[in-house]
């Protein structure tokens, strides 16, 4: 019932539906599912761990390094996917199937939930993640995984039948532009707060034309830490830690902040308007997505003088 809902285009070689049938029917249930679990790689939650260990613990401006191009990279794709539309491969073969849902709570035929196929989003959010560490980090075995990961990820996307291959190596191509790019033109900006702000506007472009969730999702996040980022330096300056139990507490507390806050964003608002599809809705999802990153960003590291001091008491 979805298909009709929103255009849609359908553009493909023969030979990736031929390899994505062929993977699906060659492989075993078992071994697709453990493959399947390679896109976790590339996926919010990992994404959000390693920036809350970099960011939250053990070094600020590597954390906002990361951060910067995660959420360039998370946002810019959407862009590109809301202008080509393109189908997910399972819409056009019975012979392939989506293992792994985008939107777990979502029917998979449902694509604005579910999100557009070209490019992909975890083969260019990996690359960037790991391709961001490589290059701050300057070590051989990160940049080892740096290659491993994205392949490993760009692989079980294809093997799950959520994305054809050349999402896939389209993804990985956007995801070496923004690694070199985006720390490039930072660099030239008069300052971070006026580079985030240029990266606020120029990204609202997608407000006109996007209709898919995950633009307005990460829109959202990229505005919440535009506001964070200075309010957290003026008001906050939170200091690192490397006390490896500080930092996990730190990391548990701002993930549980950010499960706990969605949910309650979401009571002012039916479950119908939520999922309407309008531009009212689709404002409320970034505002939503805004105020948590804000809040566990810029407020959340307030409480770290605190629970700091009691942890000193503890040791002493």
């Amino acid at each position: 019932m979805f298909l009709t809902e929103v255009p849609y285009n359908s553009f493909f070689f023969d030979w990736e539906i031929s390899l994505e049938e062929w993977l699906q029917a060659a492989l075993p249930d078992g071994v697709i599912t453990a493959i399947s679990q390679f896109s976790f790689l590339g996926e919010t939650t990992i994404m959000l761990v390693i920036m809350g260990i970099l960011y939250w613990g053990l070094d600020k401006e590597f954390g906002k390094y990361v951060g910067v191009n995660i959420l360039v990279a998370i946002t810019f794709n959407p862009l590109i996917k809301n202008i080509f539309i393109r189908r997910r491969p399972y819409f056009e073969s019975e012979g392939i199937d989506l293992k792994r849902l985008i939107e777990p709570k979502a029917d998979k035929y449902d694509m604005l939930a579910q999100g557009y196929s070209f490019p992909s989003g975890h083969s260019s959010g990996s690359l960037t993640l790991y391709g961001s560490l490589a290059c701050y980090m300057k070590k051989r075995w990160m940049t080892v995984l740096a290659i491993v990961f994205p392949i490993l990820v760009g692989f079980s996307r294809v093997v799950v039948g959520a994305h054809y291959p050349t999402d896939v190596f389209v993804g990985w191509i956007m995801g070496i532009a923004i690694i070199f790019l985006v720390p490039l033109l930072r660099e030239k900006a008069p300052s971070d707060i006026v580079f985030n702000i240029i990266l606020a506007v120029v990204f609202a472009v997608g407000f006109f034309y996007c209709t898919s969730d995950d633009y307005f999702s990460s829109y959202g996040m990229l505005l919440g830490f535009v506001f964070a980022d200075p309010f957290e330096q003026k008001f906050v300056n939170f200091e690192n830690t490397k006390n490896p139990i500080r930092v996990i507490l730190r990391v548990i507390g701002g993930l549980g902040l950010y499960e706990v806050l969605n949910p309650i964003l979401k009571m002012p608002f039916s479950d119908e308007f939520l999922n309407s599809g309008t531009f009212a809705a689709h404002g409320v999802r970034s505002l939503r997505y805004a105020v948590i990153i804000f809040v566990i960003i810029g407020i959340y590291p307030m409480l770290f003088k605190v629970t700091d001091k009691l942890f000193k008491k503890e040791i002493a």
